[in-house]
């Protein structure tokens, strides 16, 4: 027979439960509309998150199009031929290559999409759970969406900046840099993988069953991990809204932006709602902003953000197909964006004066 827990003490979610239960009734007696206020604002705030942005929008279909688009890659040897690639590179690291691969599949797909296909490539791999670490920390350096990088560099263009040595320091030296740096301070379990070791990553499966299952694959993410994920987030924002704590959540973040050389306005748009409207929106900036702030933006902008990504999205993918539970996605992620933020005060301040 199985043993229970004594209930003569009070355990903290009792404790909890309890005061959530008078409080409620106090708020009914007092304010009976309040709930209903309450979850009015909820609502709102998950409504065009969920139908708007990924049922009635292009970036749902983008969702699902990228994750075909990653499997074919996949099935005709795109992931063999980075490995082939970054081996040489990475056993100077003593790292597994196999860990630049969700950034490579960042930048041409989705982030959603990179999980999903380079989450298996390194369990077969055999990388190292610290391993997964950096993998998915140096991920959040790419961006998550190929039109983002496009709208951006017309923003550089427009204020007349030299995208070329800004994708190079943002985008392409991350991906050896990032895991290199992470490997000798944070995650220490790594070890160096020869080409004869790892195995072949490219499926056997007929073309055409890749493009179907591929498809069922891209909607299934989107339906089942991606849209009730930025639910979950956006739910708490609403509360947070409701209450009023949101407003001054949102006016401390512009102000660390504006330390760190990056265009407030866009740079929230981009920590909060959407990296591809962030710099559609940067285009319409005044020419006379200082141009570190518009380069400090391109470079967030280029990234695994909103944080409804990094709080929702990854864990909820990378632990459903990785050694890695959901906490461990989530502090990888984290880190990932801090280092963002850093790389972007550090290339908007020394690399601006010599590309405009």
């Amino acid at each position: 027979m199985m043993k229970t827990q004594s209930r003569k003490k009070w355990s903290p979610s009792e404790i909890i439960g309890t005061i959530l239960v008078i409080a409620s009734v106090l708020i009914l007696f007092i304010a009976p509309h309040s709930l209903s206020d309450l979850f009015d604002m909820i609502v709102k705030k998950v409504f065009p998150v969920v139908v708007d942005t990924f049922l009635t929008s292009e970036v749902g279909i983008a969702v699902i199009v990228s994750v075909i688009i990653g499997r074919i890659l996949e099935r005709c040897g795109f992931t063999d031929g980075l490995i082939r690639v970054f081996v040489p590179i990475m056993k100077l690291f003593r790292i597994n290559p196999s860990v630049v691969i969700p950034g490579i599949y960042n930048i041409l797909g989705d982030i959603n999409a990179a999980g999903r296909i380079a989450g298996p490539v390194l369990i077969d791999a055999k990388a190292t759970k610290d391993e997964q670490k950096i993998a998915i920390a140096t991920m959040i350096q790419s961006p998550q969406s190929f039109v983002t990088f496009v709208i951006g560099l017309i923003a550089l263009r427009k204020f007349q900046i030299n995208a070329f040595p800004i994708i190079i320091f943002s985008i392409f030296v991350p991906l050896i840099l990032i895991p290199y740096l992470l490997k000798i301070t944070i995650y220490k379990d790594t070890k160096k993988v020869d080409l004869e070791e790892l195995p072949r990553f490219t499926p056997s499966k007929p073309f055409f069953q890749t493009l179907f299952d591929s498809s069922i694959e891209g909607t299934e993410l989107l339906l089942l991990v991606i849209i009730p994920a930025a639910a979950a987030i956006f739910t708490v924002i609403g509360t947070l809204d409701y209450f009023g704590i949101w407003t001054y959540i949102e006016s401390g973040f512009s102000y660390l932006l504006q330390l760190l050389y990056i265009e407030p306005t866009t740079g929230i748009l981009s920590i909060f709602v959407a990296p591809t409207l962030a710099v559609a929106e940067l285009i319409e900036v005044a020419s006379t902003v200082d141009p570190r702030l518009i380069v400090g933006s391109f470079v967030l902008a280029n990234s695994g953000l909103p944080i409804s990504v990094i709080f929702g999205q990854v864990p909820a993918t990378w632990a459903q197909i990785s050694d890695l539970n959901e906490k461990e996605v989530l502090k990888s992620a984290i880190i990932g964006t801090i280092i963002r933020l850093v790389s972007a005060f550090l290339i908007a301040y020394t690399l601006t004066p010599f590309v405009i």
